[in-house]
C-alpha cells in the first residue's frame, strides 16, 4: 500500500548513474527476462547464488569464534513454520548491525544451537552446529527435526563466549489429529519511521500459538537521524538509513535497523512466525518485473533479487525458501492437525500489472481480463488442488491485500483499488468458484497491506448483498504504518454504506487474534491508542464470531 505523497504508475524518468547504482546496475546486466541472474563475477559478488558457498579453494576461511569480542546476537532469535516433528530456528551474527557486514567481516563462523523442554535448558533434547557464512550475512538457520508434536520447546544459538537471548517455540500438532483449539495472530505493515513497536511488545505477552505476518514488514523508504515519528532525542541513526533501499547491503543494514528494535525481537522470541512479503519488502506497489516508476524491467529485476536474497537471510524460512536469483517459492502450506488448514500466498511476485495506472478506477475491460492474475497461475491451481484434497475443519488463506470487494464510493459503479483483488476480479471469481466447488465450507482469509482493521462476509457476489456468504475476511490493520490512525477515519461512513458485507472497520493500529475450534472462529481486534509516542494499552475494540459450517460474522 503507498503510503501518503506515493502515487501510482508513474512513466520512466531519466535514470542518472551515481555511485549508489553502480552495484544495483551491474548486476541488472547479468539478468535476463526470463528472470534468472547468469553465473557471473558480478552475480558471485553480490551473492545471488542457489546453493551454500562451496567448499575448497574458493570457501571464506573459518574464524575463531573465541575471538568474537563483542555480542554477535543484537538481532535476536527467531522460529518459524512450524511442523509437526520440525521448527525452523533463525538468528543472524551482527555485532556490528548498522555496518554493511554486520562487524563480521569475510569469515565463517560455527554457530552451536540447542533445543530444550525447558528455558534453564536443564532438559536438552536436540542439538548441533551450523556454519554462518559472509556469502548470507551470517544469517543462521537450523531445520530441527525429530521433536514430538504439538508441544513448546525454548532454543538458543552460543558461538564463542556468547549466548543468544532464549526463544520459545513450538511445533504443529500430528498430522490427522483432531486439535480441538488454535490461537493464532496476525500482525502486517510496520514502518519504522511511523512509531514504535507498541503492538509487538504487546503482541509477546499473547497467549498465542503462532502469528502470521502478511507483508510489509521492511519499509523501503527512507529514515532519517531521528527515526521519523519516532523522533529520538537520545540517539542518533546513521546516515545510511535516509535513502531508499536498492542494494543488497541497503536491504540487509535495513532488516539489521528493524530487528534493533527490542519490541520486534520480543515478538519473535515469544512465539513461531510464519511469514509472507507484500510490496514494501521489495518497492511500493510493484507487479511481478514491473515498479512503480516503470524502470527497465531487467534492472528492477536486479533490485527484487537483492530484496528477496536479504528477505531470506532475516527471516525463519528453510531452505526451500532461498530465492534463485529474482524468483522465490515463498507460497507454501501448514496443517495444524484436522483443524486448520493454512495456504500461504504471494500475491506480488506473479501478478499481472495493476490496471488503469494503478489509480482508483471503476470495474472495466482492463481491470476485468480473465487473463489477468493476481497469483499467477501456478499458483492458483496450488491453491485450488490444495483446497479440493483438504480434510481440515478450516481452510485459512494468509496473503496480503484486500480479498473482498471494497467500494470506495456512493456512486452506483464505484471505484475500486486496482492494487488489490477488486483490480483482479476474474482471478478472485475463479477462487470464490473454486471454494465452492471443493466445499470449503469454513473459509478464512487473513489479510494485512491497508493499515485498518476490516471484517468482511465473503459473498459469492458482491453486487447482491443477498448472495450467499461464503466465508469470512478479516484484516489486521498496521503495526506502525499511518502512524496513529483514528478510530473512524474520514472515508468511515462511506465505506460501511457502500459495502454491506463490510462489518467493522477501524483505523487505529494494533493486530488480530483469533482462536479456531470445532464450533467457532472468534475473532479479537486488540488496538492501541498511540504508536507515535511508547507504551501504550492494548484494548479489544471488537470481537465477532462466525460458526463452523454456517459463514457469516456476527459481533460479541
Amino acid at each position: 500500500m503507498a503510503l501518503p505523497g506515493r502515487t501510482g504508475r508513474r512513466p520512466a524518468p531519466a535514470l542518472a548513474l551515481t555511485a549508489h547504482d553502480t552495484e544495483l546496475r551491474t548486476a541488472a546486466r547479468h539478468v535476463s527476462r526470463r528472470r534468472f541472474l547468469t553465473v557471473t563475477a558480478a552475480a558471485a559478488a553480490l551473492a545471488f547464488g542457489t546453493n551454500l558457498p562451496t567448499r575448497g579453494a574458493f570457501a571464506a576461511p573459518r574464524l575463531d569464534a573465541a575471538r568474537i569480542t563483542e555480542d554477535p546476537f543484537t538481532l535476536g532469535v527467531a522460529s518459524g513454520d512450524p511442523l509437526p516433528d520440525s521448527v525452523l530456528l533463525w538468528t543472524r551474527l551482527a555485532p556490528a548491525p548498522f555496518q554493511p557486514d554486520g562487524g563480521m567481516g569475510q569469515q565463517q563462523v560455527e554457530v552451536a544451537w540447542e533445543v530444550a523442554l525447558d528455558d534453564s535448558f536443564a532438559l536438552v533434547v536436540r542439538g548441533g552446529t551450523v556454519v554462518a557464512h559472509p556469502e548470507y550475512a551470517h544469517s543462521v538457520r537450523a531445520d530441527v527435526r525429530g521433536l514430538d508434536p504439538g508441544r513448546p520447546y525454548y532454543y538458543r544459538f552460543r558461538t564463542g563466549a556468547w549466548i543468544s537471548p532464549t526463544g520459545r517455540t513450538r511445533t504443529a500438532p500430528a498430522a490427522g489429529e483432531d486439535v480441538t483449539r488454535l490461537r493464532l495472530a496476525a500482525v502486517a505493515c510496520q514502518a519504522y519511521h511511523d512509531g514504535y513497536y507498541t503492538v509487538h511488545r504487546q503482541l509477546a505477552r499473547e497467549d498465542v500459538d503462532v502469528v502470521f505476518h502478511l507483508g510489509d514488514y521492511l519499509y523501503e523508504y527512507a529514515v532519517n537521524s531521528a527515526g521519523g515519528a519516532r523522533n529520538y532525542t537520545d540517539r542518533v541513526l546513521p546516515s545510511v538509513f535516509n535513502r531508499e533501499t536498492t542494494t543488497l547491503a541497503d536491504y540487509r543494514m535495513r532488516y539489521a535497523l528493524y530487528k534493533s528494535d527490542p519490541d520486534l525481537r520480543a515478538a519473535h522470541a515469544a512465539h513461531p512466525f510464519v511469514v509472507t512479503w507484500d510490496d514494501h519488502e521489495t518497492e511500493n506497489n510493484y507487479a511481478a518485473e514491473h515498479d512503480e516508476n516503470g524502470s527497465d524491467p531487467a534492472l528492477f529485476l536486479a533490485r527484487r533479487a537483492a530484496a528477496y536474497r536479504a528477505y531470506w537471510e532475516n527471516q525463519p524460512l528453510r531452505a526451500g525458501q532461498l530465492p534463485d536469483g529474482p524468483d522465490a517459492q515463498l507460497f507454501r502450506r501448514l496443517n495444524w492437525g484436522t483443524l486448520a488448514q493454512f495456504d500461504v500466498l504471494d500475491t506480488r511476485q506473479y501478478r499481472s500489472d495493476q490496471a488503469y495506472g494503478d489509480v482508483t478506477h471503476v470495474p472495466g475491460p482492463e481491470s476485468d481480463d480473465p487473463a489477468r492474475s493476481l497469483t499467477g497461475d501456478a499458483q492458483e491451481h496450488w491453491l485450488l488442488d490444495g483446497w479440493a484434497a483438504s480434510g481440515a475443519l478450516w481452510n485459512v488463506m494468509p496473503q496480503q491485500v484486500c480479498f473482498s470487494q471494497r467500494a470506495l464510493d456512493l456512486n452506483a459503479q464505484a471505484k475500486l483499488s486496482m492494487d488489490a483483488w477488486d483490480g483482479y476480479r476474474a482471478n478472485r471469481g475463479r477462487l470464490v468458484a473454486g471454494a465452492k466447488a471443493a466445499g470449503v465450507e469454513n473459509w478464512l482469509v487473513l489479510t494485512g497491506d491497508v493499515h485498518v482493521a476490516y471484517a468482511f462476509d465473503i459473498k459469492e457476489d458482491f453486487g447482491d448483498a443477498g448472495s450467499a456468504t461464503l466465508g469470512t475476511e478479516l484484516t489486521c490493520t498496521s503495526v506502525t504504518s499511518g502512524r496513529d490512525g483514528a478510530e473512524r477515519p474520514a472515508n468511515w461512513d462511506t465505506l460501511m454504506r457502500a459495502n454491506p458485507h463490510l462489518r467493522h472497520y477501524d483505523g487505529r493500529r494494533g493486530y488480530l487474534r483469533v482462536e479456531l475450534n470445532r464450533e467457532n472462529a472468534r475473532a479479537d481486534f486488540r488496538t492501541v491508542p498511540a504508536v507515535t509516542t511508547p507504551g501504550a494499552a492494548v484494548t479489544t475494540a471488537a470481537s465477532f464470531v462466525t460458526e463452523a459450517g454456517a459463514p457469516g460474522l456476527r459481533p460479541v
